[in-house]
């Protein structure tokens, strides 16, 4: 059976062939593109504070930071390397916090030879249709592709990624948004985690194929880390064929335990039983992404202004997804307005209209009315710009 559905889910894209040989390649994609005098140099500075001075000043580095980031760097008794490093990221467009970025993930590419080592990267991903923004979010958010091989390691796994999700367009969205996952391992990782939802969470094959495509962090997290999401949903109650399964490991990755500690408590302290909370969680479980602050601001506007209870919302969860500043108060100023005119005189829940998109909103709120109450449209222009 575990072999059938992932067998199934694969051969729908004609990857089968493709998946069973990328157990080999994956001995090919972790080749270093570390130049060879700075991986084996290892005499040290004369001046111990020359390298953390360096990522001071040249950097921005803190000095608490630089002198963590200057450890694997003890060798270096010249600034040429880095200085061509730097220059060269600069000329492609990397901002400081966003050179900072790259260098934390590891010091050493501060080591590497610009045209042997770093180039080749960049242009590889040009020739993918990369603009120069699109490149500095894929190396912010996937450093280690500076360390890989164009040839054994970055087109070969492109290939696989490609044909795993089934468009390149699909695999480049996920470069420039997605941690890591382009490196993940087929044998420990993407393997395993197929298996596992598919097998042992029943989660149907054209799902498993939809949470390969939509969410590939999901199937390259480790085998053991993508379980304890899964306990921690079913603690929720959430059922593991219901399409909201995957959202809730999706939410549930981006929110620690303490996070989702925290947010019980603040929804306990407005009259939330633990019950209604994970009632929440499983009609609307990417609220447990919104922050603190704004889940509080959100729920004391619905309950003080709007006049709803704790427990209407936990049974309207989706209200907590809307834009406070941009749909939420401008429509709610809106109604009133047109109630205080005595214009308003349908018995419509605010709930529903809310929720409209803003062509239905302006059709059935706003248009009808614009001429008696031009100051309508001022409202919802106020919000759009917030």
């Amino acid at each position: 059976m575990a072999a059938a559905t992932l067998r199934s889910v694969l051969r729908r894209n004609s990857l089968l062939p493709l998946f069973e040989t990328c157990r080999l390649r994956d001995l090919f994609f972790f080749s270093s593109s570390v130049d060879p005098a700075a991986a084996v140099g290892v005499t040290t500075s004369p001046d111990p504070h020359f390298t953390v001075e360096y990522l001071v000043n040249s950097c921005g580095f803190s000095p608490s930071e630089a002198a963590k980031f200057s450890k694997p760097l003890a060798h270096l008794r010249s600034t040429e390397k880095p200085d061509a490093v730097l220059n060269f990221m600069r000329s492609q467009g990397f901002d400081g916090a966003g050179i900072r970025k790259v260098i934390s993930g590891d010091p050493r590419h501060l080591c590497y030879n610009v045209e042997k080592n770093l180039a080749p990267k960049f242009q590889f991903l040009r020739d993918l249709g990369l603009s120069e923004s699109d490149i500095v979010d894929v190396i912010r958010n996937n450093d280690d592709i500076l360390r890989r091989n164009v040839h054994r390691s970055l087109a070969p796994k492109l290939e696989m990624w490609e044909s795993l999700l089934g468009s390149r367009e699909l695999v480049l969205k996920h470069l420039k948004k997605t941690t890591r996952f382009f490196h993940s391992s087929v044998e420990k990782k993407l393997h395993p985690n197929l298996k596992f939802l598919g097998d042992e969470c029943g989660i149907p094959e054209e799902r498993v194929s939809v949470v390969l495509r939509s969410h590939p962090k999901l199937i390259s997290l480790k085998p053991e880390s993508l379980r304890a999401l899964v306990a921690r949903a079913d603690e929720l109650g959430m059922p593991r064929q219901s399409r909201m399964f995957v959202r809730t490991l999706d939410a549930l990755h981006n929110v620690s335990q303490e996070r989702f500690e925290a947010k019980v408590e603040l929804m306990r302290s407005f009259g939330w039983s633990e019950s209604e909370f994970f009632s929440a969680v499983r009609k609307a479980p990417t609220f447990l992404c919104i922050s603190l602050d704004m889940l509080r601001r959100k729920v004391e506007f619905f309950i003080n202004v709007v006049g709803y209870t704790p427990s209407f919302i936990a049974s309207h969860p989706n209200l907590l997804l809307l834009s406070l500043q941009k749909t939420v108060i401008p429509r709610f100023r809106v109604l009133e307005m047109l109630n205080t005119k005595g214009l308003w005189t349908r018995r419509g829940k605010f709930s529903s209209y809310v929720q409209l998109s803003n062509t239905k909103f302006m059709e059935k709120i706003v248009l009808p009315y614009k001429e008696k109450v031009p100051e309508l449209l001022d409202i919802l222009r106020a919000g759009d710009e917030q």
